[in-house]
């Protein structure tokens, strides 16, 4: 391809989804998963995972009941997608598309 470059590379520098559904993708996973967990699976720090938790709590994507020392998070999965172009798609169509065990 004539200037144009491929990447080829499964690690390349972006990604279809952002660090906020990858953070949802988690806890919609494990909905008691720590937040040390999120972020080294997703790859990002702890303090950014507790930074995009409290974003997707804000905008009422999701809940946190305390559970003695740690966190149980509730998904709202009727919530709207916040963009504009996928404003028509729900947060529970979004997980069911990307997660490894679909709940319903």
């Amino acid at each position: 391809m004539h200037g144009a470059q491929v990447m080829s590379e499964p690690n390349s520098v972006w990604n279809f989804l952002s660090n906020h559904a990858h953070v949802l993708i988690c806890l919609a996973e494990n909905p008691r998963a720590r937040m040390r967990d999120v972020a080294i699976s997703i790859g990002i720090t702890e303090r950014a995972a507790m930074r995009i938790v409290g974003h997707l709590a804000e905008a009422g994507v999701i809940t946190r009941h305390k559970e003695g020392r740690r966190n149980r998070y509730v998904i709202h999965r009727r919530q709207h997608l916040r963009h504009p172009l996928a404003a028509h798609c729900t947060i529970g169509s979004l997980l069911s598309m990307v997660q490894s065990t679909p709940r319903t």
